[in-house]
């Protein structure tokens, strides 16, 4: 029971298609519990590839999100998108607080309300997608616009602020090293924004997700100004980019396998299963994202970690672990099993994961309705693929009709 005896140099910077990256591959084939650096931050960290020692880290009290907290941890970018106060740093019980207030704001009489908004604004983006003729770029089309339009719309945030909080979110998520200044200010312009408007929606509260939030009881607690504000920035954040890259991603997916494309567009009931399966198979991020810290000496697979240690954890590796899935690197849109960890785990499961599925299904859905004889312009091999940010996706994705 011996540490990994080398660290690896891992830039996770792999960006082919939607292929697996190799290194990560031979990580959890032939090191499964591994001692690696990243592009930034210091020191080295572990990472945890297999789906039982994934879920491990991500449900067991002895791994602390909240230690990371004024460290310089291991990370893919120069400055730390997480908020230090946000709920994606928070332990139990605080963060089961906060989650339980925030999942309110998420229950089937609100995720209606924000299904039918999604539909309309799908239904707005293909009508002009529609009327621009074809060929046309899906990303310009739909990817891109449907998800901010649904988040801002869900949050009720004014038209005219909608692209500078769109390009403070992007700029986050830049990877270059001469960014970080602008990720810093960014950062702070966000936070101002949204404890003015979350102030605003808590005095004059109206039928948006905000104010729902505002008005959240579990008992006697409520959220509080701060909580409330940095947690209207995270679901801008989080709702919005990682969508649209993922629509990206599934529509090229479907386009590029004519055998699968057949299956959903003869059943179409068969959607949200297919989903499912997709988001497990889509490589849809590069490398990790907000770290552990052991908070005591702790075994993984015959690999002692020390107390004080950081921990990284693939939600990639995990939903490609052949111990969990039969055939883990084929696409099985008809696939039953374990769930998939593309959303996370345990305490930091996604909680704006209903919302994000939802506009999936009506996304897809609605395309593949709308576009019978929908396919690629261009050979799948030419389509351009992001590089410079830790999210994967088509840069551009023209389709023909």
């Amino acid at each position: 029971m011996e540490p990994a005896a080398v660290s690896r140099n891992c830039p996770f910077d792999y960006a082919e298609a939607l292929e697996f990256d190799p290194v990560l591959k031979h990580l959890m084939t032939e090191e499964p519990v591994s001692r690696i650096r990243l592009p930034h931050g210091d020191g080295e960290a572990w990472l945890v590839t297999g789906y039982d020692d994934v879920r491990t880290v991500t449900t067991d009290r002895r791994f602390s999100r909240s230690a990371v907290i004024g460290r310089n941890f291991p990370r893919m970018t120069p400055e730390p998108i997480v908020q230090d106060e946000a709920i994606n740093v928070m332990d139990p019980p605080g963060s089961s607080r906060l989650r339980s207030l925030v999942s309110k704001g998420f229950a089937p009489r609100h995720m209606e309300r924000m299904r039918i908004r999604t539909q309309h604004v799908v239904d707005e983006l293909l009508d002009r997608m529609e009327k621009h003729g074809s060929p046309a770029d899906l990303t310009e089309h739909l990817a891109d616009p449907l998800p901010l339009a649904t988040i801002c719309e869900v949050l009720d945030i004014p038209e005219a602020d909608r692209a500078q909080l769109r390009s403070h979110a992007r700029t986050m998520m830049d990877v270059g090293i001469d960014n970080r200044d602008n990720a810093v200010r960014a950062k702070a312009d966000l936070r101002a924004y949204f404890e003015k408007l979350t102030a605003h929606r808590r005095a004059n509260p109206g039928e948006d997700l905000i104010s729902t939030l505002a008005a959240a009881r579990d008992g006697d607690e409520i959220l509080n100004d701060q909580e409330l504000a940095v947690m209207a920035m995270v679901l801008l954040i989080t709702g919005q980019d990682t969508t649209t890259y993922q629509i990206g991603n599934i529509a090229y997916a479907l386009l590029t396998r004519p055998k699968e494309l057949a299956m959903l567009r003869s059943d179409p009931g068969m959607l949200p299963q297919a989903i499912e399966e997709l988001l497990r198979f889509i490589p849809f991020r590069k490398g990790v994202g907000i770290p552990r810290v052991a908070t005591e000496d702790v075994e993984l697979s015959g690999v002692r970690i020390l107390a004080g240690d950081i921990v990284h954890v693939s939600y990639l590796t995990a939903n490609r672990d052949g111990r969990k899935f039969d055939r883990p690197d084929e696409l099985d849109l008809e696939r039953t099993g374990p769930s998939h960890m593309t959303f996370g785990w345990g305490g930091h499961h996604c909680l704006g994961a209903p919302l994000a599925t939802t506009e999936l299904q009506v996304a897809l859905g609605s395309l593949l309705e709308r576009f019978p004889d929908l396919k690629l312009a261009k050979p799948a091999e030419e389509v351009r693929w992001n590089k410079t940010s830790i999210w994967r996706y088509p840069l551009a994705l023209p389709v023909v009709w």
